[in-house]
């Protein structure tokens, strides 16, 4: 089954039609709201440059599960 996900709204302008593959070694400055200054706060606290590094940040990671678990609880 094909799935289609609009993406648009996440991500900058120029990012917009790029594939997941292309997306995931995007710089965290393709996300719409995050600044070059926010990725380089990123880059420099947690060592983070691409969107791949931070959805699979071991902090960001944590911290959604537990967003999620306790999202289930309500």
């Amino acid at each position: 089954m094909a799935v289609t996900v609009e993406l648009s709204k996440l991500l900058d302008k120029e990012f917009e039609n790029k594939s997941l593959t292309d997306l995931v070694k995007a710089p965290i400055s393709a996300l719409a709201g995050v600044s070059e200054g926010d990725a380089k706060l990123l880059m420099e606290a947690f060592h983070i440059k691409t969107v791949g590094d931070l959805g699979r940040n071991k902090f960001f990671r944590a911290a959604t599960a537990i967003v999620d678990l306790a999202d289930t609880m309500k």
